[in-house]
């Protein structure tokens, strides 16, 4: 297993290898300034400097190349054209098919010209992520904000790619003219639709979605990612890729996707009655809700390891657990039993098969689409998170058939039943089992990071792939002249207790910060219908509008944080602010003085989960920039400790809940915000001291 800088230098094209960016060099002069400081020989204000002024070298060494070439490869189509034309006079079959191989050779020599950029452009990205870890969190945002967006970027041409864009277009058209197309004389603009049968122009396509996708880590979305892009990817790896993808199987994962979420959110409008109807306390809702996260802490593991050799199976257990789950809620009402109704919500957390639906993305959709695919995801996470209460606020209805009741409390467990079995016979028809890929040294090639953030609908990619990727605190040794990494250092954790060994500090506060988020949205969710009752008499079709609002604020509010808010401010500031709102959210929401009124709760509410929301995203940005190379595949990933620190938080909440509710309903509110507010102040004074300015 080799270092990043190792392979990195190996993929060179060995006659352009002074023009790359000397990454061996920054990762030592990285380390330089690391022991300087601490020595105190050096400030941080000068290492910025310092640093800045080294990067815009490299990067101009760089870009000066690019142009150069760009522009021998214009001069040598516009050469070609002029043959081009000349043949409009005389047509000579021989001499089209030489010119026609003229400009698949140039498009070979634009494809080691693409690949040079991407090249650099992810040395770039991995130097600036090493300084990030070493120094703190700002200098990527403040680097690539001040310099992308200067009317004289250089960086703009690594990112955009425009000018290389634009001779893939004259390549393509008139490859394009020279192609016999049954007598037509119409252009590739005329017929768009018409396909080009020429793999060079496929293969520059590729590369161009290639390497867009690879520099989009200056996105908002993609940061939020657990995982890190495949980096140097091969032909023979897109066309697995390829073979591996069915756009069916990929609706039914969606599906999956979907269909849980409104599984997890539809009996919380309910719940309290249902608990009330069985004999037991209306705030039993709060252990009714949490037994469906109790037993996914334990599934995201299962599910998690099952991925690694099928997708298939799992996804058909799944199904049928839940299918279980869901009667057993159902039947509960008859059967006057609180321990099958709690049985039938833990079968349905034991049928989370969320980390099956993101591997399957990670693994078997192709690069050039993964964006569009995890921006389903998401946006089926966020829709079924809206949909679980809205449905639930329309089966307002009480019927007997037989000996089965059929009301408000029970019509959403038979409801997802008969989802999940009308899925089950879908998938049984329809899915397709990928073909396995062979792995070198039983280590997973890609990874099945499970961000329970997902599980509100957060708009983040999900799950990209890593495959050696390198750790700037390991696999890549540390400016001691080697390249070879210690096997130790790439393999994957291979337990719970090992992965958060390897956890550094910044990385708990994130994950402490995750905890919060979650328990207060949490309390939030799972006490509404209680808390609604008891003050305002809301009816469970109020509670179901309330929370059906909730969720469809997730994806607008992501979308301006990510195309607008994030590009003004930093990611620490943004972290410090939404924690601060959510502090706020919070005590807003407190019944003190004044007589606890709608107005109060619904703001109060709105303002903490639209600030949670905002603090999960940049949470997960940042997090995703510090994953140790260990936790980024396997079983045991990060992705999966931190669905692990969220999952857990909204078992101690609904927890909470119950508990509190032994103290009275007119004490559960304060009672249960006050743990929220405890942790959030720690997480604020928390992030303050990891995250100092750089400035």
């Amino acid at each position: 297993m080799v270092a990043f800088g190792k392979k990195l230098k190996e993929r060179q094209i060995q006659e352009w290898q002074g023009y790359y960016i000397n990454y061996k060099v920054m990762k030592k002069k990285v380390k330089q300034y690391t022991d300087q400081i601490q020595a105190g020989a050096l400030n941080q204000r000068y290492v910025l400097k310092d640093f800045s002024r080294m990067l815009d070298k490299e990067i101009e060494k760089v870009v000066l190349f690019l142009l150069e070439q760009q522009g021998v490869l214009a001069s040598r189509i516009s050469e070609l054209n002029e043959q081009q034309d000349s043949l409009q006079e005389q047509p000579d079959l021989s001499k089209v098919t030489e010119l026609r191989e003229a400009y698949r050779y140039v498009g070979r020599d634009l494809l080691k010209l693409l690949f040079f950029v991407e090249i650099n452009a992810i040395g770039l990205r991995k130097i600036l992520k090493k300084f990030d870890k070493r120094f703190g969190y700002r200098f990527t945002d403040y680097y690539v904000k001040t310099r992308a967006n200067h009317p004289y970027s250089q960086l703009q041409q690594v990112f955009k790619h425009v000018g290389l864009g634009a001779v893939v277009g004259a390549i393509s058209r008139n490859l394009a003219d020279l192609q016999d197309r049954e007598g037509s004389y119409l252009s590739i603009y005329d017929q768009p639709a018409l396909p080009l049968q020429e793999p060079v122009v496929d293969a520059m396509e590729a590369a161009i979605d290639r390497l867009g996708y690879s520099t989009t880590f200056l996105n908002f979305s993609v940061q939020r990612s657990l995982i890190m892009l495949e980096e140097l990817p091969t032909p023979v790896e897109e066309h697995v890729d390829d073979q591996r993808y069915h756009f069916m199987s990929l609706l039914l994962n969606l599906a999956n996707t979907f269909l849980y979420m409104i599984n997890t959110y539809i009996v919380v409008p309910t719940a309290d009655d249902y608990s009330m109807s069985l004999g037991a306390a209306a705030t039993v809702c709060g252990i009714v809700i949490g037994a469906m996260a109790v037993a996914q802490v334990f599934s995201s593991v299962y599910f998690s390891a099952w991925s690694n050799r099928s997708y298939f199976r799992p996804l058909v257990f799944s199904s049928i657990v839940l299918f279980v789950g869901n009667v057993m809620y159902a039947l509960a009402y008859d059967l006057k039993s609180i321990p099958v109704l709690l049985l039938g919500r833990i079968f349905c957390g034991l049928g989370s098969a969320r980390a099956v639906n993101r591997r399957y993305i990670s693994d078997c959709v192709p690069l050039k689409i993964r964006m569009q695919a995890s921006a389903g995801f998401v946006s089926a996470s966020a829709l079924g998170m809206a949909c679980g209460p809205a449905i639930a606020g329309l089966l307002q209805t009480n019927f007997k058939i037989y000996k089965l009741t059929f009301n408000q409390d029970t019509l959403p467990g038979w409801v997802m039943a008969f989802s999940w079995l009308i899925y089950l016979v879908w998938l049984w028809i329809s899915f397709r089992e990928p073909a396995q890929e062979t792995e070198v040294n039983n280590v997973p090639r890609k990874s099945n990071a499970e961000s329970d953030a997902l599980e509100k609908g957060v708009v983040q990619p999900l799950l990209l792939k890593s495959v050696g990727d390198e750790q700037d605190n390991e696999g890549d040794q540390e400016c001691d002249g080697s390249e070879e990494a210690p096997e130790e250092s790439r393999r994957p954790a291979n337990s719970i207790v090992e992965a958060y060994r390897l956890l550094t500090p910044s990385v708990k506060v994130q994950l402490l910060i995750y905890f919060m988020l979650k328990y207060a949205m949490e309390i939030l969710l799972s006490a509404s219908s209680v808390i609604t009752a008891y003050y305002f008499s809301w009816s469970t079709s109020t509670v179901a509008i309330f929370l059906a609002c909730l969720g469809l604020t997730v994806l607008p509010v992501n979308v301006v944080v990510g195309s607008y808010i994030s590009n003004i401010f930093q990611d620490r500031q943004l972290l410090l602010a939404s924690e601060i709102m959510v502090c706020l959210g919070i005590l807003l929401s407190f019944n003190v003085v004044i007589p606890y009124s709608v107005p109060q709760y619904v703001c109060s509410g709105l303002l903490l989960f639209v600030s949670a929301e905002v603090l999960e995203g940049v949470n997960l940005s940042l997090l995703s920039r510090v994953m140790s190379s260990r936790l980024s595949r396997g079983t045991y990933n990060g992705g999966l400790l931190s669905t692990e620190a969220g999952t857990i938080a909204r078992v101690i909440a609904d927890v909470t809940i119950t508990l509190g509710g032994y103290l009275g309903q007119s004490k559960l509110l304060n009672v249960t915000l006050l743990p929220s507010l405890l942790i959030c102040i720690v997480c604020i004074f928390a992030t303050c001291r990891t995250y100092n300015s750089l400035y």
